[in-house]
């Protein structure tokens, strides 16, 4: 058993499972924003088209995509996953074909993302307590955005890409040999979820 656990610990380090979670989930949200930036150019031909993912009040791609916050920056917000996920992409692909890429690199593109996250937490916050509906293709993004994210993080903390102290950076990478991230990853996902349910009920299903 203490063998298995050392095999399936190494695997969670290793580049493989990192930068393969990595790519998988750039590419749902990659997907993921490109269907919401074909909705995005219908709603501003017709406000009022029938879109698939308009299933019910509480369910409603149509909703959050008529919204101010669904364009913040003067344009469709799926337009930024369509330049972001792109460059996460090719760092996964580059990875998984063992290129290193400076650290300086790599400590821009967890500031990146970083905001990046935060971003796309706002969009959820504003769409579950403000905009009242929510999009499937966006929590999609959120979910998929989540685990780049802490696939990037997982990823710096190991490499000491971070520039981070030596304190830290001890503590940080003792919690990553103790799987602390993959604990923190699904109680994370799971409270979101939680949180759904628990200001919509059952409405999600109506």
């Amino acid at each position: 058993m203490t063998d298995l656990l050392d095999r399936v610990h190494r695997f969670r380090q290793g580049n493989t499972w990192i930068f393969s979670t990595m790519l998988l989930s750039a590419l749902i949200s990659l997907t993921a924003s490109f269907v919401l930036s074909v909705d995005a150019v219908a709603l501003a031909a017709d406000p009022n088209v029938g879109l698939s993912c308009n299933i019910n009040a509480t369910i409603s791609c149509g909703t959050v995509g008529k919204s101010w916050q669904a364009s913040l920056f003067g344009f469709p917000n799926a337009f930024l996953g369509l330049i972001a996920e792109p460059v996460v992409i090719t760092i996964a692909v580059a990875s998984l074909a063992k290129v290193k890429f400076p650290r300086g690199f790599m400590l821009a593109a967890q500031i990146v993302y970083t905001l990046g996250v935060i971003f796309a937490y706002w969009l959820f916050y504003e769409a579950m307590f403000n905009i009242g509906a929510l999009c499937p293709w966006c929590l999609l993004v959120t979910l998929s955005t989540t685990l780049v994210f802490t696939s990037l993080t997982h990823v710096n903390i190991r490499d000491n890409n971070l520039f981070l102290s030596p304190k830290l950076q001890a503590t940080l990478s003792a919690g990553l040999r103790m799987g602390l991230d993959a604990m923190i990853v699904t109680v994370w996902l799971a409270a979101v979820v939680s949180l759904i349910f628990w200001k919509y009920g059952m409405a999600v299903f109506a």
